[in-house]
C-alpha cells in the first residue's frame, strides 16, 4: 500500500479521468437500480451484452462448460450469480465476490390503503435498520409489481421521471411539537405513522371515503388492477431523488441505497471486465441482506449452493464431495460497506479504528456487536493473501472495525459463506450517513473497490 492514505493521492496520472467516469456510470445504475428487482434486471442486462449465458438454457442443452465460459443464474428476479468458468478444476476452489442489492426502505402492507380526514393513505412497513424521522417530509417513490385477478403482472414505477408525482410522510409543524420534541428521536415518529400521503381530491358524488375513492378510480384506469389487489403485491417506497454528485470539488456522491449498490456495481464492473481466470470467478448479489439474508434469494437459503452444485455439473463428472470441495477451498470478499468516519460524531467512533471516506477500500476482519456476535473474523492468514493481491494491483486500502466497541454494531453475508470452511473477509468502500435515505460516498473508493473486487477475481 502506498504511504498516502488518501487514495486520491496515490492515482496515477491517467487514473483521475477513470474515477470520474467509472462514477458516472455509477450514478446511472443506481438511478434505474432503486429496489432489488430493478437492480437484478440491469445487471443480467448488463450480463448479457458481455457475453454471459443464462443457465438455464445450458441446462436445457446439457451444454458443458469450459474455461472462460460466462453464465449467470437468475434467482427468483431478486438475485443474480455471475460465473466466469477458469482454467483450474472447480472443485480446487472459486474466488467469490458477494455484494447484496437490498437496501433499506418503507414496504406497503398487504391492506394499505385508507382515508382519513381528507387524505388519502398508504401503510407501510419499514424494511431493515432505519431512522423513522429521516423518512419524513422527502419525496418518496413507488417501485414494485402487482398482480390483478386476471393474473396480469403489473409493474409500478412512480416518481423518478420528472413528470412523475412524488409521494410523502408528513411531520408535525414547529409550532405544535411541545410533546413530540420531548420524546426520544426513535419515538418521535413511530412505525406506524409512517403513512405514505397519496391523495386529497374527493371523487364527485362519492359520500364516504370519496378521497380514496378517487385514488382507486385513478389506478384502475392508470394500472388497471383494484384495491384487493395489494394484497398479492410487492410494493416498496423509497426516495424519490436521484443520485447527484456532491461537493464542489464533485469527489463524492450522495444518493439513495449506496449500501449496498456501491459493492453491487463494483461487483458487475469487476466480473465484467474478468476474462480467463485460473480459478473460476463468482459475483454474487444477493436480496435480504437488511433482514437477516432470509427468504429464497438471500445468502441464508441453499442459492448459492444450489448455483454452485449446476455449475460443477456442467463442468463434468458431479459428485456431492467435488461441490463441497468447491465450496470449502474457496476464497470470498463478502463486499458490504462500512460506516464512515464522522467528525461531527466522533462518540461513536475509535478514531485509530474506522474507516475514512476517499482513504480507499477497507477491509473489516470482524463485524457483529455485543463481543463480536454475528461475526466471521477473518484469520490472520487470509487476510496477508488479500493483502498481498491489492499491493500488486496497486489498491489503496484500509482497515477499520465498525464503530466504538459499545456502540453497536451489525452484520454481513461473510459468515454464511465462511460455514462451508471458506476463507472469508468483509471488504467494501465506507460511507457517512449509512441506512439513510440519502448516503454519501467517495468517488475515489468506488474506484478502489473495483480494482479490488476485480483483482481479487483475477
Amino acid at each position: 500500500m502506498s504511504k498516502n492514505k488518501n487514495a486520491w493521492l496515490n492515482l496515477k496520472d491517467d487514473e483521475k479521468q477513470k474515477v470520474m467516469d467509472l462514477n458516472k456510470k455509477y450514478i446511472d445504475f443506481l438511478n434505474v437500480s432503486r429496489t432489488e428487482r430493478l437492480a437484478n434486471r440491469e445487471i443480467i442486462r448488463q450480463a448479457k451484452e458481455n457475453g454471459f449465458v443464462d443457465i438455464e438454457d445450458l441446462i436445457a442443452k446439457k451444454t458443458q462448460l469450459k474455461a472462460g465460459d460466462r453464465v449467470y443464474v437468475d434467482q427468483k428476479g431478486k438475485a443474480v450469480l455471475m460465473f466466469v468458468i477458469g482454467s483450474d478444476p472447480i472443485d480446487e476452489g472459486l474466488n467469490i465476490v458477494g455484494a447484496h442489492i437490498d437496501s433499506p426502505r418503507l414496504d406497503l402492507k398487504q391492506n394499505p390503503l385508507y382515508e382519513s380526514d381528507g387524505l388519502a393513505m398508504l401503510k407501510t412497513h419499514y424494511y431493515g435498520g432505519v431512522k423513522k424521522y429521516q423518512y419524513a417530509t422527502i419525496p418518496l417513490a413507488i417501485h414494485g409489481i402487482v398482480f390483478n385477478k386476471s393474473g396480469e403482472k403489473i409493474e409500478i414505477n412512480i416518481g423518478l421521471d420528472e413528470d412523475d408525482p412524488v409521494f410523502c410522510v408528513s411531520d408535525l409543524l414547529i409550532h405544535l411539537s411541545k410533546d413530540q420534541l420531548s420524546k426520544s428521536m426513535n419515538d418521535g415518529i413511530t412505525g406506524e405513522m409512517m403513512n405514505v400521503i397519496v391523495g386529497n381530491m374527493p371523487l364527485k358524488d362519492e359520500e364516504k371515503d370519496a378521497v380514496k375513492a378517487n385514488i382507486l378510480k385513478l389506478i384502475k384506469e392508470k394500472y388497471n388492477f383494484e384495491e384487493e389487489d395489494f394484497k398479492v403485491a410487492e410494493l416498496e417506497v423509497v426516495s424519490a431523488t436521484k443520485a447527484r454528485e456532491l461537493g464542489l470539488d464533485r469527489s463524492m456522491v450522495l444518493a439513495y441505497g449506496q449500501d449496498d449498490r456501491i459493492c453491487a456495481f463494483a461487483t458487475l464492473e469487476a466480473i465484467l471486465e474478468v476474462k480467463n481466470p485460473k480459478r473460476t470467478a463468482l459475483a454474487i448479489f444477493a436480496d435480504k441482506e437488511e433482514i437477516g439474508s432470509v427468504g429464497n434469494a438471500g445468502m441464508d437459503s441453499h442459492m448459492f449452493e444450489n448455483a454452485v452444485a449446476e455449475v460443477v455439473n456442467l463442468c463434468g463428472d458431479y459428485c456431492h464431495l467435488r461441490l463441497m470441495r468447491a465450496l470449502r477451498d474457496s476464497k470470498v470478499l463478502s463486499a458490504d460497506v462500512s460506516a464512515g468516519y464522522d467528525p461531527d460524531f466522533a462518540y461513536a467512533f475509535d478514531k485509530l479504528n474506522s474507516a475514512y471516506i476517499g482513504n480507499g477500500v477497507c477491509i473489516n476482519k470482524y463485524t457483529g456487536s455485543r463481543g463480536k456476535g454475528g461475526s466471521n473474523d477473518a484469520n490472520a492468514e487470509f487476510l496477508n493473501e488479500v493483502r498481498k493481491v491489492f499491493d500488486d494491483a496497486e489498491v489503496t486500502w484500509q482497515t477499520a472495525e465498525l464503530g466504538a466497541v459499545d456502540q453497536g454494531g451489525g452484520g454481513t453475508i461473510a459468515l454464511l459463506l465462511s460455514k462451508y470452511g471458506a476463507e472469508v473477509v468483509d471488504c467494501g468502500p465506507a460511507v457517512l450517513s449509512m441506512h439513510s435515505p440519502h448516503e454519501i460516498s467517495s468517488k475515489v473508493d468506488t474506484y478502489m473497490s473495483y480494482k479490488a473486487y476485480k483483482a481479487f477475481m483475477e
